[in-house]
């Protein structure tokens, strides 16, 4: 496998945030290493582009070949700025996740519409003297979101069109008392990631929707196997074939013609509030894949 420099050509219309075993999708060829540095940093691995059935896919590990980063470790910014500077549309996550209700049952799939956050890591692109206040209210694309939910609906698996996830800082599981706690809130089911890629997804005007995979009960129900990683493990792999059958039905079938319904690529349209001339130059340079359009530097 080549590694390579961004060239021109085909752009990657879709980024692909998972483990490094979704490669594997069938007829994935051409497929080649980038290596970017971005102004946040090195991302979490090279990204894999490759081509399926005439389209460009950008891959990449969030936790790194081997699972090296813990969930605090990764770097959030780097990555969905990566997928920036490759051009990518849109991103279609892949998490594992615990459930916090009894109808969510391990082995299951998910699309989360909304996101509580708990985390205590760096989730937005914006300081150093340039402020902007993107809206959150719906943090997933609808429009992606509901065409993974029809594609993972069509493969016969027992998907959830909507879910609240609550993110955790991690790498540990929660308390007992805390998961009953997360339950009495309202939440659906449980993570260490996604709200962190889609409020950066969302600054970086890319459009975000997640596929989750339960793979466990968290530590609440007190009847069932406590989670554990071996659980998580053999239940994420169980359920891998299906995602990645899913994900290539999403990647080849989404029209790409198709006229966007949503706003994600207009996230930030008068949200900058910080005037124009009192932005520091270098700031306004490492954010030139994002605020480009809207501010000259």
């Amino acid at each position: 496998m080549e590694k390579a420099k961004i060239t021109t050509g085909i752009q990657p219309f879709f980024g692909v945030l998972g483990g490094t075993g979704l490669y594997e999708i069938e007829g994935l060829d051409d497929i080649r290493e980038v290596e970017l540095d971005t102004p946040f940093g090195k991302p979490s691995d090279s990204y894999f582009l490759g081509m399926i059935e005439g389209r460009r896919i950008a891959f990449l590990s969030r936790h790194g070949r081997g699972h090296r980063l813990a969930p605090s470790e990764i770097n959030y910014r780097a990555n969905i700025y990566g997928f920036k500077l490759l051009g990518v549309r849109k991103i279609i996550s892949i998490n594992s996740v615990g459930s916090l209700k009894e109808d969510y049952q391990p082995r299951d799939i998910v699309i989360p519409d909304q996101f509580f956050d708990r985390s205590r890591r760096p989730s937005t692109f914006f300081g150093d003297g340039l402020v902007a206040h993107v809206g959150l209210g719906d943090p997933v694309c609808p429009q992606l979101s509901q065409f993974v939910y029809r594609k993972a609906s069509e493969a016969g698996v027992r998907v959830h069109s909507k879910g609240t996830y609550l993110c955790i800082e991690g790498p540990a599981f929660s308390t007992r008392a805390e998961s009953l706690v997360y339950r009495s809130w309202g939440a659906d089911i449980i993570g260490m990631t996604a709200a962190t890629e889609a409020k950066l997804s969302r600054e970086a005007e890319i459009c975000y929707a997640t596929m989750c995979l339960v793979t466990d009960y968290d530590v609440w129900h007190q009847e069932k196997e406590p989670v554990s990683v071996e659980l998580v493990i053999e239940n994420l792999n169980l359920n891998i074939d299906n995602a990645k059958r899913i994900l290539k039905s999403v990647l080849t079938g989404y029209p790409l013609d198709a006229p966007d319904t949503c706003d994600c690529a207009r996230a930030l349209k008068n949200t900058i509030i910080t005037r124009p001339d009192m932005i520091p130059g270098e700031t306004l340079k490492k954010l030139k894949a994002i605020v480009g359009k809207y501010l000259k530097s």
